[in-house]
């Protein structure tokens, strides 16, 4: 058994690759990875809350309009309904998590 859920995401140039690593009933966390230029588009959950864990790099955080960049290690918390999403701006590979909850039903 290996405690080390993260699997390791190799994006191409452009692209982000997800990977689900804990799915409950109660909550969910995925992985991306954002290559270069790479963005998450921005989106919202109504009934759960999302938190960002910036792993690696430097993630540009979308949030209800406002941007700011996060360098690893970082957290951020969007609330229920709050328009959120995350782009690469640099030259490197972007990791970070996402955690969903409670699921939406």
């Amino acid at each position: 058994m290996t405690l080390d859920r993260l699997t390791d995401l190799d994006p191409e140039p452009g692209e982000v690759v997800a990977a689900e690593l804990v799915v409950t009933d109660d909550v969910l966390v995925k992985a991306f990875a954002l290559a270069p230029g790479a963005s998450l588009d921005p989106h919202e959950h109504d009934a759960s809350m999302n938190v960002f864990h910036v792993l690696r790099g430097t993630a540009t955080v979308v949030q209800d309009g406002d941007e700011e960049a996060v360098d690893a290690p970082g957290v951020v918390l969007h609330e229920r309904g709050v328009t959120h999403g995350a782009r690469n701006e640099t030259d490197e590979v972007v990791v970070f998590t996402a955690s969903l909850c409670p699921l939406p039903s």
